[in-house]
């Protein structure tokens, strides 16, 4: 089996985690209900490359949002959450979405520079977003075939 980003589903919310455990510190890590209960909600979708990677993302008319991204720490740096992220925006594309958002803590430089080669641009902030008490930058990329904004170019 290559590598890469697969579709996931309810019966994958154990898998997905495990994964989102080991990639977040205990408080913050998701459980297989919770997981289970996102991949349910109308416009959901999740992906897991089996090398240690999950996504869980949403289209909903003609906007996305990643909901969370996880890479277990021994997989990081092989390109699982890239591959990841483009897999999402593509099936987000696929669903009618013109643009996806997703939200990361400002200290998370690595994060940032994935989300930034992908695209991903500040378009707000929210302060004292997380329990560290580090702001979240909300990030947007279009999903059109130039990378631009669907009506004024941007």
């Amino acid at each position: 089996m290559t590598p890469g980003p697969v579709p996931a589903g309810v019966a994958d919310a154990a898998a997905l985690a495990s994964i989102h455990a080991a990639a977040f510190p205990p408080k913050e890590a998701w459980s297989a209900t919770v997981i289970a209960l996102q991949i349910e909600t109308p416009g959901s979708f999740a992906l897991l490359d089996t090398r240690g990677g999950m996504i869980l993302a949403r289209a909903i008319a003609d906007e996305a949002e990643v909901v969370t991204i996880a890479v277990r720490p021994s997989a990081r740096r092989r390109g699982v959450a890239h591959g990841l992220l483009a897999a999402a925006m593509e099936m987000a594309r696929q669903n009618g979405a013109v643009a996806m958002f997703l939200e990361v803590d400002v200290e998370n430089a690595p994060a940032r520079a994935l989300y930034g080669a992908a695209g991903f641009r500040q378009v707000g902030r929210r302060r004292r977003y997380y329990s560290n008490g580090s702001d979240a930058l909300i990030l947007r990329a279009w999903l059109t075939p130039d990378g631009g904004a669907p009506d004024d170019g941007e």
